[in-house]
Parts: structure tokens; C-alpha cells; sequence
């Protein structure tokens, strides 16, 4: 089956460290190629698993696709509390320092990703990279004009990220980690020159994209892993700080949902002061950490119900914009009828907090005029 590629893309750099308060202007650029990074990953994930689907190899890539998807997702509810933290640029240090440890931090919540396994923000982007572009190369979705040189392109940029990721072995499997990237860098230069001469590299290529895409694979896993298996006690202040920062962006995602529709929902805030310390004895800290676990999906509980009636404001206001360019559409934008009826429904939407039972029956009227002038 021959499918033409979409549009894909790679995770973005993240800036900073653990613990920095990050520059704006950097965590600004980083929340607009993280959106776009989101919005065309995603975009590619429905295509591959429609694909696999076509081809009836929907249970053999399951495994894969589902932890591709469970990375999205966990990126996604992460990129939410950083952008209400950004609150439109309007941070102070503490902002910013919490935004830090919001992306470095472990992701954590409903998401569920093997063996328990935690990564920051960076590294799932990464993670997931690497799946999409295996199940992209065992899928053969590749681009067909340019197809030769992008592959290459994509390779060396792929070899880069592993170089890095090398760096972070302990020096206990170092070694092999070296050897093995040389070892695919060498077969990358052996393809480039073959492809240089006029030659045809494809079939080459295949093998390499799927050893460097799992290469890649397990560096991020392993490492991760390692992180996961020090100390308790370390895990327990790492998640904390997490939660710190989660409840903070949470607490200010409720104060624009609270001012902003009428109901909204009324989940309280989750108060990680009140866990108290964290514990450094054996017996204490297993309970500690399943006490910070029930916090995290409480929080996470609370972000889905403060984000969904704030996108139902949304979503009302671009119901109505779409029925007034109907109505200009239709020439019926100027009746009196109409354009009453758009007033007092924009009113009501920009009112704090707007009652948005009375909006929507204003926006149904709306329409309902819509209907009654464009058939008569």
C-alpha cells in the first residue's frame, strides 16, 4: 500500500534547567512550537493509525501506537498548566521558576506509560518522536518527490539527538552505546556517498530509520529508567515540587474559569502543604508517595472540568461567529432582527462571569432568525 506521508515534525528544545527561572521570550517560543508540535503530531498519529488499520496491522503496531498516544496526551495536559502559569506573559520570577519545573519535571497522572515509567516533558516529546517515526518507516509512509535526501536529512538530525543521548549512559554501558552510534554513522556516510554517486539508496535506508528510531527508543527509556530507580525519597521531593507547580497553574486555570462562565465547576484545589514533609524513613515513605499519586489525579480531575467549561465558552463564541458569516453570506447579516439578536448574545458572552444557559439560548435565537430570514 502506497500513502502519502503528512506533514511531520520534531519536538522542541526546551529551554533552561530544573530550577532556572526561565527567560519570557524563551518560554514564549517554546509554547508556540510546542502547539504546533502537538497539533501536527497528532495529526500524524490518526494518520498512521488509520493506515495501520487499512492494512490490517492495526494489532500488530497496537503496542507501539497506544504509547505514542499516552505521550501525546500526557504532553498535552502538561502544556495546558504551563500556558495558564504563562497567563499571556504575565510572570514574575516564581511563575517562571514553577514554569521550569513543569517541564522538567516528571510527567505524572491518568496517563499510563510501561513499568511505571516517568519522563519530563523534553524527553516524552522525544520518546514519541522516536515511536512515530518507527511505526512511520514500518508503515512505509514516506515522502515521494524528495523522498532520498529528506530521509537523510531526517537521519542525521536522529544521529544528533542519540549523540546526546549517549552522553547521559553511565559510563557501565557507555561504552557500547558509543560503539553502536559510530557504528550507525558509519552506515549513514555509506548510504550519503552511495546516494551522492546517483544511486539508489532507498532499500538501504529502511533498516537504519528502524535501528535508529529504536536505538533512540531505548537510550530515552533507559535513561528514564534510571532516574525512576533512585532513591524514594528523591522520587517523593521530585513529585512534590511537581504538584507545587501543577496546583499553582490549577489554582490560577480555576480563577479565569470561575471569572469567565457562570457555572462553572466547583472542584476545590488540592493543598500540597497539607501532606506535610516529605518523609525519609522506609515505612513512612511508600504511604507518602501514595498520598502524593491520590493528589496528582485529583488535580488532574480538576484540570479537565476547569479546561472543558472554559472551551465551551469557546466554543460558543465561534458558533455564533460562524452564524453571522452565514448571515453576511446570505446578505441577511443587517436586519434588525439579526443584528439585535447578535448584540445581545455578544454582550451576554462578554460579561464576567458570562450565564452561559441564557448564552446559549441567545446563541439558538440567533440562529433561529437566521433560519426565518434565509428561507424566506
Amino acid at each position: 500500500m502506497s500513502v502519502q506521508a503528512t506533514m511531520t515534525t520534531t519536538a522542541p528544545v526546551a529551554p533552561g534547567k530544573l530550577g532556572d527561572a526561565l527567560e519570557p521570550a524563551a518560554i514564549q517560543t517554546y509554547l508556540g512550537e510546542l502547539d504546533t508540535w502537538l497539533r501536527v503530531r497528532r495529526s500524524e498519529l490518526d494518520e498512521l493509525d488509520r493506515a495501520a488499520l487499512a492494512v490490517g496491522r492495526g494489532g500488530e503496531l497496537a503496542g507501539d501506537m497506544s504509547l505514542a498516544l499516552a505521550l501525546w496526551k500526557a504532553t498535552s495536559d502538561r502544556y495546558q498548566l504551563v500556558f495558564a502559569t504563562w497567563d499571556g506573559g504575565r510572570v514574575l520570577q516564581q511563575e517562571r521558576e514553577r514554569i521550569s519545573a513543569l517541564i522538567w519535571g516528571r510527567l505524572d497522572g491518568a496517563t499510563e506509560l510501561p513499568g511505571g515509567l516517568a519522563v519530563s516533558l523534553p524527553e516524552a516529546g522525544r520518546l514519541c518522536d522516536a515511536l512515530t517515526g518507527q511505526l512511520r518507516s514500518r508503515l512505509a509512509l514516506v515522502p515521494g518527490a524528495d523522498e532520498q535526501a529528506a530521509r537523510i536529512r531526517e537521519l542525521r538530525a536522529q544521529l544528533e539527538r542519540i549523540r546526546d543521548q549517549v552522553g547521559l549512559e553511565p559510563a557501565l554501558t557507555r561504552d557500547a552505546a558509543v560503539n553502536r552510534l559510530a557504528e550507525l554513522m558509519s552506515r549513514l556516510e555509506g548510504i550519503t556517498a552511495k546516494a551522492e554517486r546517483g544511486g539508489d539508496a532507498g532499500g538501504m535506508l529502511g533498516p537504519l530509520e528502524v535501528e535508529a528510531t529504536t536505538f533512540e527508543r531505548d537510550l530515552i527509556v533507559g535513561n528514564a529508567r534510571r532516574r525512576d530507580a533512585r532513591d524514594q525519597v528523591i522520587s517523593a521531593r521530585e513529585l512534590r515540587t511537581d504538584l507545587e507547580a501543577r496546583e499553582a497553574a490549577l489554582q490560577k486555570l480555576a480563577e479565569t474559569c470561575v471569572a469567565t462562565v457562570d457555572p462553572a465547576p466547583r472542584y476545590a484545589v488540592p493543598d500540597v502543604d497539607l501532606l506535610g514533609p516529605v518523609p525519609v524513613t522506609p515505612d513512612a515513605i511508600g504511604p507518602y508517595l501514595e498520598r502524593l499519586d491520590r493528589v496528582s489525579q485529583a488535580l488532574e480531575v480538576a484540570q479537565h472540568a476547569y479546561a472543558a467549561a472554559l472551551d465551551e465558552h469557546t466554543q460558543l463564541v465561534a458558533l455564533l461567529d460562524a452564524y453571522v458569516a452565514k448571515a453576511r453570506a446570505s446578505a441577511v447579516a443587517d436586519h434588525p432582527d439579526l443584528v439585535a439578536s447578535e448584540k445581545s448574545a455578544r454582550d451576554l458572552l462578554e460579561r464576567r462571569p458570562t450565564p452561559m444557559a441564557v448564552a446559549k439560548q441567545l446563541v439558538t435565537t440567533y440562529q433561529t432568525w437566521l433560519i426565518k430570514e434565509t428561507s424566506t
